[in-house]
């Protein structure tokens, strides 16, 4: 055999044995798809509890005699748990491991959804919410870093993803059966996919990024391997994952208190800014008393849930497809027009209706202007600025950087949540008014710039 046969040979080995890699990597086997499934149950949970507080109000109110101000504290105490729970979602994480975080987090959910089915006053609904909040806090987090850990690179956004979609599942499903369901029992039914991501959890392996940042090769291994196949060669993925988590250990840790040099200045406030503009949309009160609204423009409440419910899985889907083909930017501004324009039509709604003006349009005109400003929030406003938040800033303050502005957002969502309701019933129409001046002035400074 000639020297140059050899080579051929040595070079066919070679490229097979990287094809035979490639085809590993790629591979998308049932134990991923079942590991995220089982994941993304709390974030089922998370898009019930969001849409809890908007179908229960008027019987929460009726049978225990709240009043505004306390159904007010009842809808953004979750806000509030949230944030707390987003605080240390991070250190819980790697200290328990994301599947010990999922199950830290379901024993706070379980214990909120039973306090809340079996409330008699006010003080123990807030205590169930407050809990509720606190676990959909570390699950924001926990999932899709759990997912983003397990799957493949080439599918590796599409099934982080499912995160989003679960959470449209769960608040369209309550959305739906809480127009029929009595609100201790709808609290019970919140029960369900808890229980069923506790059981489920036992059958899933852990992150095997995380066991190999615990120095864990062993397991980290058993992980990969169960995670691609019996028959895959998961040598060079392991190998990555350990020089990756040997850099990792190497690298300088960064502080929250970092980002406050003048060279994360930018980053800090585009971060920031966003997830402030994201909360002052008033989003959050519109989802958590969506009823009220409608009831307020003169729209029967339980039709219009059930619409929100039937476009709430496409409007996601249609997010995904959109931010790949229009950019952050250009589908930032159409999503912040169209939030700007279906405000000022709320608004005018609201104000024909105070005067008994085109009382048989302003109901409708309430309808297109809900369903017209969460579409539009969805496709854009809703999620690119995670996405953008993930990209501007660099890996050495990333995770303290995920840190601040997930507080910030969780804080500000608090704060909206709470004032929406008070606000509502003091000045309708100058709340969607409030909204549109914002976001008018906010397209205006983007096309300058």
């Amino acid at each position: 055999m000639t020297m140059s046969e050899n080579s051929r040979n040595l070079e066919a080995g070679l490229l097979l044995r990287k094809n035979q890699n490639d085809i590993n990597e790629c591979r998308i086997t049932a134990v991923v798809l079942f590991s995220t499934f089982v994941s993304v149950c709390g974030s089922f949970c998370f898009g019930c509890a969001a849409g809890y507080s908007s179908v229960a109000q008027t019987g929460i109110i009726n049978d225990l005699g709240l009043s505004v101000a306390q159904y007010s504290m009842f809808g953004s105490i979750m806000t509030f748990g949230g944030m707390i729970g987003a605080i240390f979602s991070g250190k819980v994480a790697d200290l328990m491991g994301r599947k010990g975080t999922m199950w830290f987090a379901q024993i706070f959910c379980i214990f909120g959804w039973v306090a809340v089915a079996l409330a008699k006053d006010s003080m123990w609904l807030d205590i169930g919410r407050l809990s509720t909040g606190f676990a959909v806090g570390l699950l924001s987090y926990v999932i899709p870093v759990y997912i983003a850990e397990i799957t493949p690179k080439h599918v590796r956004g599409a099934f982080v993803f499912a995160n989003q979609l679960m959470q449209s599942c769960g608040l369209s499903l309550f959305y739906v059966i809480g127009n029929f369901v009595h609100w201790r029992n709808l609290a019970l039914i919140g029960l369900i996919p808890c229980a069923l991501q506790v059981v489920t959890l036992f059958f899933i392996p852990e992150s095997p990024r995380l066991l190999g940042k615990w120095g864990h090769e062993k397991e980290c291994r058993a992980s990969l391997q169960s995670l691609r196949g019996d028959d895959a060669d998961i040598s060079e993925e392991a190998n990555t994952i350990k020089e990756t988590m040997i850099l990792f250990d190497e690298g300088p840790k960064s502080r929250v208190m970092d980002l406050f040099q003048r060279r994360y200045a930018p980053s800090v406030v585009i971060g920031v800014g966003l997830m402030l503009l994201q909360q002052l949309s008033g989003s959050s009160g519109l989802m958590y008393y969506v009823g009220s609204v409608f009831d307020k423009g003169g729209f029967p409440s339980s039709i219009g849930s059930m619409i929100l419910a039937v476009i709430m899985i496409p409007k996601a889907l249609l997010g995904l497809i959109l931010v790949e083909k229009m950019g952050r930017r250009p589908l930032l501004l159409a999503s912040t027009g169209g939030m700007c324009f279906f405000s000022l039509l709320l608004s005018f709604s609201f104000c024909f209706r105070s005067y008994g003006m085109l009382d048989e349009l302003t109901p409708i005109f309430t309808c297109i202007g809900v369903v017209g400003f969460i579409s539009s929030f969805a496709v854009g406003m809703g999620g690119l600025p995670w996405i953008i938040m993930s990209e501007i800033f660099p890996m050495n303050v990333k995770v303290s950087a995920g840190t601040l502005v997930t507080l910030a957002n969780w804080s500000f969502g608090w704060i909206v949540a709470f004032a929406y309701n008070f606000m509502l019933e003091w000045n309708a129409s100058g709340i969607n008014t409030y909204y549109y001046i914002i976001y008018y002035r906010v397209i205006k400074l983007s096309k300058k710039n």
